[in-house]
């Protein structure tokens, strides 16, 4: 797995004071978050934490009650994930969002869809899908990403295996992310060689110099790839641990809010 961890002097996007209640629920308060190019941050927490709520906000798909997003120094407000897409900013949530019916490249294309004129000049012209341009486009991309997938057309994503519809989210994603990749448990009900070759796709992704943030329950995950780990409980952001900071037993500290180690040295805020 190649992985670029260079150091970079500035976040490439930096959320403050992020707030969103639903009625009288809190679901998350004044969260800060900074994210680095080519570099892996993980959001972790037990459920209910708050960690989706602000994964949804980063991509446009709720707004703050409170807070601010800057993206490469620009202050951004997303109206939907549309916005946060056209800025530069991709998601993979749970769900996948990958209607089964239709083939890798077109799920892969799925709202970019690259059309060319059959006929014309005419009052109404007519388009078809150029689905030899999209394949021409996704191959090498795909191949530089290190992404192994069956064929590309004319095989539906509802017959492929759950690691593989994993891969195709993630594929999509990596393609259009030229920014920030936001992933929600990405290697959720995977077994281990199918998560293997996730998190091989997830190590080409920071060699592109995305920044990512990664949900996830997976410590094992967490601690193989992650440069810092946010910890998140009861809708704030509790601790901001850099490598070499944390461990499983760390991490698992802040998560369930045991007092500090005597001399942990720990960076940790309420």
């Amino acid at each position: 797995m190649t992985a670029a961890r260079g150091a970079s002097p500035q976040p490439l996007l930096t959320a403050r004071g992020l707030s969103r209640n639903y009625g009288a629920i809190e679901a998350c308060r004044d969260v800060n978050l900074d994210l680095w190019p080519g570099k892996l941050t993980a959001l972790v927490g037990d459920n209910g934490a708050g960690k989706s709520t602000v994964a949804k906000i980063l991509t446009g798909a709720i707004a703050p009650d409170a807070g601010e997003i800057t993206l490469a120094g620009a202050i951004m407000t997303f109206s939907d994930p549309l916005d946060a897409r056209r800025a530069g900013i991709e998601a993979v949530y749970q769900d996948l969002a990958l209607p089964p019916n239709l083939d890798i490249l077109s799920n892969i294309f799925l709202g970019r869809e690259m059309v060319r004129r059959v006929f014309g000049p005419l009052p109404i012209p007519i388009y078809r899908l150029d689905q030899k341009g999209m394949l021409a486009k996704a191959k090498p991309q795909l191949e530089d990403l290190r992404i192994r997938l069956p064929q590309l057309r004319g095989l539906a994503v509802g017959s492929l295996s759950g690691g593989q519809r994993q891969t195709v989210a993630i594929a999509r994603a990596a393609l259009w992310s030229s920014k920030v990749l936001v992933m929600d448990e990405p290697t959720a009900a995977l077994g281990v060689s199918q998560s293997r070759a996730v998190l091989e796709v997830i190590g080409e992704v920071l060699a592109r110099g995305v920044a990512v943030l990664m949900i996830s329950h997976a410590l094992p995950h967490v601690i193989a790839l992650a440069d810092r780990v946010v910890v998140m409980r009861h809708g704030r952001a509790v601790a901001d641990l850099a490598r070499g900071q944390f461990d499983s037993q760390e991490i698992v500290r802040h998560i369930v809010g045991e007092p500090a180690r005597p001399g942990s040295g720990t960076p940790a805020f309420a």
